[in-house]
């Protein structure tokens, strides 16, 4: 399926200046551990969803219900990996207090907005303790160990192109078959440049993902 802004836009994001470590939208994939295909089947270019699968898109959505200042935009949950992008879009003031005399003093604080790591952190959390739920009461198939791997592929998103193109990846991703299978951390963008300036902890710089069309994305190890 073709992306199409009109059909597939969830939020309008405008990705003008931002500052990598604050606010911005992130390209985002998550593989299962030892790639099990624990969230359904693909057929006929379409992905169907078992329970397992349902419930990993349910909390998706739920991320901007549960954690201020962030979004999520286009996703797509495979048989042993999801993709998706998360926006961080920062969070307002509480409030400001009076003076007294009609003039508005300091904000008293903001409530905290997480991080990336910290989103991604969670919903492997959340999505895992419903997971041991499903395997106990419901009987999905067990998993050893952990239920997702301990990496995860990232990509800032510089600008609007390529946030258009990021979503029509996804949206397609299900009619790419065995590719995506064994290529988990691709991307259709150009390679990413050390727009950071300095060393940033946690990032692997010699274990980026496989290329597609020439483009990695970058891998970041949990702590």
């Amino acid at each position: 399926m073709k992306y199409n802004p009109d059909i597939h836009r969830r939020r309008s994001i405008r990705l003008r200046g931002y500052a990598y470590s604050q606010a911005g939208a992130y390209f985002v994939t998550i593989c299962v551990h030892n790639r099990k295909r624990l969230f359904g089947e693909t057929a006929d270019g379409k992905m169907v969803l078992n329970d397992a699968g349902r419930m990993v898109q349910t909390i998706w959505d739920e991320i901007p219900n549960n954690y201020n200042g962030i979004e999520t935009n286009e996703f797509i949950v495979m048989p042993d990996h999801i993709h998706g992008i998360i926006v961080i879009v920062g969070a307002a003031p509480c409030g400001t207090p009076d003076s007294g005399n009609g003039a508005k003093g300091q904000p008293r604080g903001v409530d905290p907005t997480l991080s990336l790591p910290d989103v991604v952190h969670r919903y492997k959390t959340m999505t895992t303790k419903r997971y041991v739920d499903g395997v106990k009461q419901h009987g999905w198939p067990p998993f050893p160990r952990k239920l997702w791997q301990r990496n995860y592929y990232e990509h800032v998103i510089r600008n609007e192109g390529e946030l258009n193109r990021i979503r029509e990846y996804i949206i397609n991703n299900p009619s790419k078959g065995e590719f995506d299978r064994e290529n988990p951390g691709v991307s259709i963008l150009e390679p990413p440049v050390a727009q950071w300036g300095s060393p940033v902890s946690g990032w692997l710089p010699d274990e980026t993902g496989p290329a597609c069309c020439g483009v990695r994305c970058s891998v970041r190890e949990e702590g």
